[in-house]
């Protein structure tokens, strides 16, 4: 059985650092009342912290989520030998969200890579597809997500490997517009998966 939900989102009773230790072991016992509140006391901490580091109120919110789920699944890990309950858990969510700045960094950059590696590419040369390998799932969605018409010359340039002039011809537009699209299918998806608005 999963971990129940929390009672509210950021909900804060006063709790003590010896009863939150207290809670933990309850936890890693799978006692969702404990996870319950655990969750309550701890989520505003959690998610305050997630906050400051990534700046993004939806991505503090997805990893307070996964720091809480983590805590469900890896209770009996903390040692309060080794420091506070409410130490371990906040050491856990910076860590999460180092690594999200991190990756998410790492994605924008691969964009703006392959952006400039095809910025000054002749019309008739052929788009390297995979000369960046991003990760395919996460690509695809991010595809999904930028609309048409840009979503089908994205996928014929840069999964087909079609030239800007095929990608032209397959859509039936002047190669202008397929450069067009192109671009600004490019600026799009960088834009969803950097966790943007579209624009």
């Amino acid at each position: 059985m999963g971990p129940p939900q929390g009672t509210g989102p950021f909900l804060s009773p006063q709790i003590g650092t010896a009863d939150l230790s207290i809670l933990l072991q309850r936890v890693a016992q799978r006692d969702q009342a404990a996870f319950a509140e655990l969750y309550d006391a701890t989520a505003p901490r959690v998610y305050g912290l997630a906050l400051r580091v990534l700046r993004n109120p939806t991505m503090a919110e997805e990893v307070a989520q996964e720091v809480l789920l983590q805590v469900w699944r890896e209770a009996d890990n903390f040692d309060p030998a080794r420091g506070s309950a409410l130490a371990w858990l906040l050491t856990i969510t910076h860590r999460r969200a180092v690594d999200r700045v991190r990756s998410e960094e790492a994605q924008s950059a691969r964009l703006r890579r392959y952006e400039a590696l095809h910025e000054n590419v002749p019309f008739d040369s052929t788009a390297e597809a995979g000369e960046l390998r991003w990760e395919a799932s996460r690509v695809r969605s991010a595809i999904d997500l930028v609309g048409e018409p840009h979503r089908t010359t994205l996928i014929l340039a840069y999964f087909e490997g079609l030239t800007h002039r095929e990608v032209a011809e397959r859509t039936q537009v002047p190669l202008g517009t397929a450069k067009t699209r192109i671009r600004d299918g490019l600026r799009k998806m960088r834009q969803v998966m950097a966790g943007g608005e579209q624009g």
